[in-house]
């Protein structure tokens, strides 16, 4: 294998996605920014008011004074109202998705979590509700042309402005919480997720050669959870400084408890534990930054209770199976297994092992395969899938996953069906099942 395509990774990338599976960022920039928006609005407005005073223009500035009170009671009424419909808006959406993760997986939650869409309608809704009442306290009792200070004319439009937006937004939020309750829109937005992984990764020669002897060993020591994903720009500086080379034992998305080894020092001495601790991010469940077989954990979950006795939704786990098929096939030339971060310098400072081939053939077929023998309809999908795998002119030792997994489908299907006719039907390929 080969360094070719090899991408230093960004430094802000894991802060990055932290922030996008939180829900409080957008809002709270949102508030800063609605703040400072009525701060500026106010200095123009103030200085607008003393333009005509200068002028002594006071029939014009009662005129504005006018339009600003009238204003007043749009916005009073934006501001007593928005915040209901902020409640009602978002308790449907909640419900909307706890009917998404029942039928397909609680895994779809991420999604909503993640979606730019909905921070975005959130924060232009909590930042209208804020903006009126800004606006509100601003209004001055005196309505003498002579005497009044401030006269919140642009505070006005830029309320109407946001509650325009807010009700486009509305629309926007809506179509996407109704596309989230959908299989198909559900399953390409993982399938997307997983190829942008794919693009991301880093991809060097395999084996352990140059990585200097083994020196010592680092210890976990934070709370215990889920491998979510690793600094590595942070630890390839880490190393680069000590001089070493990292080997990460665990493989994201596996379950580390503390006092287990977390990283393997080659070529000299351990690096202190507080540079590496930061480094390392666990939480209580997987994510797809780093992690590219979650997707296919996803699109089989998916799948799996599609096919359960209680759901009985055969097409839904066909639909899964075009993406796993789709993702397979991009990856069948791909080099997998180790992964080699290097420095500036192209110095290997951090190895970093993956899943291999074969681990994704069996993660994408093996548990499905066992729920196909009474559903034809995914049984003609799934061999139409292994035979187009094996069509594109995988390197041989790729193809013996595919050709174990063909043989096993086929031995159930006969195992099962005891009638020859249905057995011919079961394992005749069909990229659509049973159209």
């Amino acid at each position: 294998m080969s360094d070719r395509g090899y991408r230093r990774p960004r430094p802000l990338s894991p802060l990055r996605e932290h922030l996008r599976d939180t829900f409080w960022f957008a809002p709270t920039m949102g508030f800063v920014s609605v703040f400072v928006l009525w701060l500026v609005a106010s200095e123009v407005d103030d200085a607008i008011v003393a333009f005509f005073r200068r002028e002594e223009a006071y029939d014009d500035l009662e005129t504005l004074i006018s339009f600003s009170q009238d204003a007043k009671t749009i916005v009073t009424q934006i501001s007593s109202a928005m915040l209901t419909f902020i409640g009602v808006v978002f308790s449907i959406s909640l419900v909307a998705v706890q009917m998404a993760s029942g039928q397909l997986t609680p895994r779809v939650v991420r999604i909503f979590v993640r979606s730019r869409i909905s921070k975005a309608t959130l924060t232009v809704f909590l930042a209208t509700f804020l903006f009126s009442l800004l606006v509100l306290a601003s209004y001055e009792s005196e309505t003498d042309p002579r005497r009044v200070v401030s006269v919140p004319l642009l505070q006005s439009l830029l309320t109407l402005v946001l509650v325009g937006l807010s009700l486009l937004l509305f629309v926007v939020y809506v179509s996407s919480t109704l596309r989230l309750m959908q299989v198909g829109p559900v399953v390409d937005r993982i399938a997307r997720d997983s190829f942008r992984v794919l693009g991301r990764m880093p991809r060097g020669p395999g084996g352990s050669e140059g990585l200097g002897a083994w020196t010592g060993q680092v210890m976990y020591e934070g709370r215990a959870g889920v491998l979510r994903d690793v600094n590595t720009a942070r630890l390839v500086r880490v190393a680069r400084r000590q001089g070493v080379v990292l080997r990460l034992i665990p493989r994201i998305g596996d379950f580390v408890v503390p006092g287990t080894p977390m990283f393997a020092v080659h070529g000299g001495a351990v690096p202190p534990r507080h540079r590496l601790r930061s480094a390392v991010s666990v939480s209580v469940e997987r994510t797809l930054h780093q992690d590219l077989a979650f997707g296919l954990r996803q699109l089989t979950d998916i799948a799996l209770r599609a096919l359960s006795t209680s759901v009985n939704d055969p097409t839904t786990a066909v639909q899964c199976l075009d993406r796993i098929v789709q993702f397979l096939a991009v990856v069948v030339r791909l080099p997998l297994d180790t992964v080699h971060h290097r420095d500036r310098t192209g110095q290997v400072r951090l190895v970093q092992e993956g899943p291999e081939w074969e681990d994704l053939v069996d993660l994408a077929f093996e548990e499905i395969r066992w729920c196909v023998a009474g559903s034809p309809q995914v049984s003609r999908r799934l061999l139409a899938g292994l035979d187009d795998l094996l069509l594109l002119l995988a390197p041989e030792e790729r193809k013996q996953p595919l050709v174990r997994h063909r043989a096993l489908l086929v031995e159930a299907v006969e195992r099962s069906v005891p009638v020859a006719a249905d057995r011919e039907f079961a394992l005749r390929p069909d990229r659509q099942g049973i159209g």
